[in-house]
């Protein structure tokens, strides 16, 4: 299995999995089918897709796979709406899920209300290893929901008239709160999931790893921060990047965070708006992230380092999402929540990692090269779903996520 969960009562279990299903559709209401079908470049997927797929997840591993007679929907969405499932066969080219018009998307949400009622009938005689699936679906659907902010922030990004997702709130007068440092444990610690509760495989086993003299700041690198790097010429100063970063910087033309525009303005999910000099930067690379800690004197936290710094704090604390609708990063925040935080540490296994058998066992194991560990949660990510030992990930160059930077230092 690619997770480990202690059974939960199935009263919890089925609340939970129903509320995750709605919020997904929740998030769907304000878009057009046309919306719903743009996919904005090669990584991102359009919001269509996002609501079929975690609907395939769950008719493929858990109806087709546990429910004796179980008739899908419609047989040809196994081809359509499966992601990277080598297991389950051959697949649409992710780069061209922009193209499928059809089905509309009234006809994904009758899909997805077809499998939620197979699904409300069945729990209740499904076996243990289904109901395991159940979790791991519903944590899977989760990290959909926020992909499905980020996607179609990028896809509204693309308009010329700037249409807005939802409403935001306009940037609140906030003191820029002052740096401070925080001193880190030294020598042996141990870092990853419990055996208890749920955690992706990629979490376990928890053990132990040798810390070295360190502090953390107390808080995230702001926009304020990040436009005196700017105003340094930080984009301009090959001496603050490593050999791949420049040629990315030259290559793509980068010189400001993804959304910024040249006026002091950035797009969001609630349009343009002006930028919260308070708030934390969002929407920087890996790359942006280790030139501006050079900058400041500082380098990225190791994954071992932010986690240990985290443990004692509340994942379920901080700007996360709670409820449809537009989301930003928030002057203020605490550990969790508003941006995910870029590590130095390669996603790779744990010592005595054994991805599960079957399908779901290509969940996160295949993907530990070329991937950068992130931390915490962001504004986008459900409430919940996070903790310490989660481990995001994406490749170094990836902006389009609401990801941000904590500075580190050696003491």
């Amino acid at each position: 299995m690619a997770t480990q969960a202690r059974p939960q009562p199935l009263d919890g279990l089925q609340s939970r999995l129903f509320a995750t299903r709605k919020l997904t559709l929740d998030l769907a209401a304000p878009l057009s089918d046309a919306d719903a079908t743009i996919q904005p470049f090669p990584d991102a997927s359009p919001a269509k897709w996002h609501l079929a797929h975690t609907t395939w997840f769950f008719e493929t591993f858990v109806l087709r796979d546990h429910v004796a007679g179980y008739q899908p929907f419609d047989e040809r969405y196994a081809f359509l709406f499966n992601s990277y499932y080598e297991a389950e066969g051959p697949r649409h080219a992710r780069p061209r899920r922009g193209m499928l018009s059809r089905p509309s998307l009234d006809e994904v949400r009758a899909y997805r209300a077809y499998v939620d009622e197979a699904l409300e009938r069945t729990l209740p005689s499904l076996p243990g290893a289904a109901l395991e699936l159940i979790e791991l679906g519903i944590n899977h659907e989760q990290q959909h929901e926020e992909l499905f902010l980020t996607d179609i922030l990028a896809t509204l990004a693309e308009n010329p008239i700037e249409p807005a997702y939802g409403e935001l709130p306009p940037p609140a007068c906030f003191a820029l709160e002052p740096l401070s440092w925080h001193r880190g444990r030294e020598g042996i610690v141990e870092i990853g999931a419990a055996d208890e509760g749920f955690a992706f495989d990629s979490e376990r086993p928890r053990h132990r790893v040798f810390l070295v003299g360190h502090a953390i700041a107390g808080r995230r690198v702001t926009n304020k921060e990040w436009r005196e790097f700017i105003d340094d010429g930080g984009y301009r100063k090959p001496a603050l990047w490593l050999s791949e970063e420049w040629d990315w910087v030259q290559r793509e033309q980068i010189d400001r965070p993804l959304y910024w525009l040249q006026d002091e303005t950035e797009f969001t999910l609630g349009g343009r708006r002006e930028i919260d000099w308070a708030a934390p930067v969002a929407h920087v690379s890996y790359f942006e992230a280790d030139a501006f800690a050079r900058w400041a004197g500082a380098r990225v936290p190791t994954e071992a380092e932010w986690e240990d710094f985290a443990a004692s704090a509340d994942p379920m604390i901080g700007n996360q999402l709670d409820e449809a609708g537009a989301v930003a990063p928030r002057p203020g925040g605490g550990v969790f929540g508003d941006v995910w935080e870029w590590t130095q540490s390669a996603f790779a296994s744990y010592p005595g990692f054994s991805p599960a058998a079957g399908a779901v066992g290509e969940y996160n194991g295949k993907f530990m090269c070329g991937q950068f560990v992130l931390k915490g949660a962001s504004c986008a990510t459900p409430r919940g779903h996070s903790r310490a030992s989660y481990r995001n990930f994406f490749p170094p160059s990836a902006r389009w996520q609401f990801t941000g930077v904590r500075l580190a230092r050696d003491a």
